[in-house]
């Protein structure tokens, strides 16, 4: 009796164990970033977006998750040819969100699978971009240009894979761009000469423009000097009309003339005899020599 009672408890407790078991296997959790694929034989049967707790056919459905947040993908650099066959290494990285996890799981499964994917498609992509710009144009790219070739390269790549795989591409950024090692230093002295090229013309100009400017300036001073002795010269020549006058009504009568060339004798004869001569020659019709000889 003892021993039927063993086998009983021993059969109950394998009872309970294989009810535990199967209880377990037919539960599974979804958590709030991610996505609940369940599959039976292979076949996708459900899919749950919503976090919670759910229930399964144990040992016949298998569960698996896929992310539901945005997920970043650092792609490798990759060393591309421009337009002027220059070679040019170029360092992206892609986010991007699986929209339909059935498509997904169906066309790619996991998200490594997905990121070899992204790997090719980015490459194709950015290869043909980068293919119709010369390399000079992209190194010294604004940040606004650059921002412009961003949206561009996004909007192809997740033209290509959003409806093939049910993912989007929300954006693809040029992370660094750098010059391969062989011909970085050639790259930077074309670039310097360039730059020593536009500053030596803009000099130029400056040059050109200065000697506008002074040239102006000359033709300008010289009409101000040209207008201000012609102002001069009429001011002397009124001066002198009017010193002219003033003399013409100062000696406006036969004794006043004649007192005149009294005054201008003497002065003659002041300055003849100034060098310490002691004698005077003077004609007998001056006016000094008329006033000697009496008359």
């Amino acid at each position: 009796m003892k021993r039927k009672k063993i086998i009983y408890t021993a059969i109950f407790a394998l009872i309970i164990i294989i009810a535990a078991i199967v209880l377990f296997s037919s539960m599974y959790t979804v958590r709030e970033d991610e996505f609940g694929i369940v599959k039976m034989f292979g076949k996708i049967t459900t899919v749950r977006d919503e976090a919670g707790l759910y229930l399964k056919v144990p040992f016949v459905e298998e569960v698996s998750s896929l992310p539901k947040n945005k997920l970043m993908y650092d792609v490798p650099s990759s060393e591309l040819l421009t337009s002027d066959a220059k070679s040019l290494v170029v360092d992206n990285y892609v986010i991007w969100v699986i929209e339909d996890p059935t498509l997904f799981t169906q066309r790619v499964g996991t998200v490594n699978e997905m990121e070899k994917r992204l790997d090719a498609t980015i490459y194709s992509v950015v290869k043909n971009t980068m293919g119709t710009k010369l390399q000079t144009e992209i190194i010294s790219a604004g940040e606004g240009n650059r921002n412009e070739v961003n949206k561009q390269i996004t909007e192809q790549v997740n033209s290509n894979l959003s409806s093939e795989y049910g993912v989007s591409v929300l954006s693809v950024e040029i992370k660094k761009l750098d010059l391969p090692t062989d011909n970085e230093s050639a790259v930077y002295a074309r670039m310097i000469s360039d730059r020593e090229q536009i500053a030596a013309a803009l000099k130029a100009e400056g040059e050109l423009e200065a000697s506008k400017i002074r040239n102006e300036t000359d033709k300008q001073a010289a009409i101000i000097v040209s207008a201000a002795k012609a102002e001069s010269d009429k001011i002397s020549g009124e001066a002198e009309a009017e010193y002219m006058r003033i003399m013409a009504a100062a000696y406006n009568s036969t004794e006043k003339q004649e007192f005149y060339e009294f005054l201008r004798s003497l002065d003659a004869a002041r300055i003849s005899m100034s060098d310490g001569k002691k004698v005077l020659i003077l004609p007998a019709s001056s006016v000094i020599g008329k006033i000697f000889i009496g008359e």
